[in-house]
């Protein structure tokens, strides 16, 4: 929906529904920016409300998906590291999946968790699984700072392609809010859509070079089907990270173009049907 001024009375407010991009003003979530700042720091804090841990969990939760992979891949399947260690090869993966995977869960439930919003007052319903994915840099952030001792801790110090560090950030935001839209639109008529998401996400660890390099899965498919795996528009955002920070190989830049475009594509179709049902949001939550 999109609110227009009425010019013939300045304080008079006409709520219009919109359809696709036609009606969609990035000036309009500036104006609402305070409630996304508001939404951010709410989720943030409901997330550590009556823990027992609070923040430390940000940390936790790669520590020990690390421990598990290294253990399974490393140890066990004895797969290649690109000659780094394999504890901070696993952890520099994780910070962008979880980044990733936990934003995704959020957003994908975020219209119906805030149900009582939706049918009570107007505003961007784009700025509810925005906020979720936005909360999530805090437990990034937190994460990053263990990620900088291990660096430390081996010797292993950036070179210049740290300055692409941010993109590949930005790029698996981006990914996790074009998911998070479709996920949070459907999420609203089949509600059976919340126990898919964790399934989602579990598969999607898999096809994703977290624990193992991309060249693992590039050496066993034939070469003119490495830009199927590269339609996982992760499998550029954990081979750029990994590369901005510890310097491994990006093995094609071709499939590298693939995972940004299916990114931008997964965001702007997520836009698309969820300005679609947009209308329909507050009859059916």
């Amino acid at each position: 929906m999109s609110a227009v001024t009425n010019p013939a009375a300045s304080d008079t407010v006409i709520i219009k529904p919109q359809r696709g991009l036609a009606g969609f003003d990035l000036h309009e979530l500036w104006r609402f920016r305070e409630l996304i700042f508001f939404l951010t720091w709410r989720d943030i804090l409901v997330r550590y409300k009556q823990t027992l841990l609070g923040g430390t969990w940000a940390i936790l939760q790669p520590l020990l998906q690390m421990f598990v992979f290294n253990f399974i891949f490393g140890n066990i399947a004895g797969l290649s590291s690109a000659g780094i260690p394999r504890p901070i090869f696993t952890y520099a993966a994780l910070l962008p999946w979880n980044l990733f995977a936990n934003a995704v869960g959020d957003a994908g439930r975020s219209l119906v968790t805030n149900r009582n919003m939706i049918t009570k007052v107007y505003f961007p319903r784009l700025i509810i699984p925005l906020s979720d994915i936005l909360s999530g840099i805090l437990d990034f952030a937190i994460a990053f700072l263990i990620l900088v001792g291990m660096m430390f801790y081996y010797g292993i110090f950036p070179n210049e392609a740290i300055w692409t560090l941010p993109f590949y950030m930005l790029l698996s935001m981006v990914t996790a809010l074009g998911v998070g839209l479709w996920l949070s639109a459907l999420n609203v008529h089949y509600r059976d859509v919340k126990y898919i998401i964790p399934f989602l996400t579990q598969f999607w660890m898999l096809i994703t070079p977290i624990a193992y390099e991309a060249k693992e899965i590039y050496d066993r498919i034939p070469e003119g089907l490495h830009w199927l795996f590269a339609l996982n528009p992760m499998v550029g955002v954990i081979e750029g990270f990994r590369a901005a920070l510890l310097g491994t190989p990006i093995y094609s830049t071709d499939t590298l173009w693939i995972s940004i475009v299916t990114a931008i594509t997964l965001l702007v179709t997520g836009l698309i049907y969820f300005r679609n049902m947009e209308r329909t949001f507050a009859d059916t939550v």
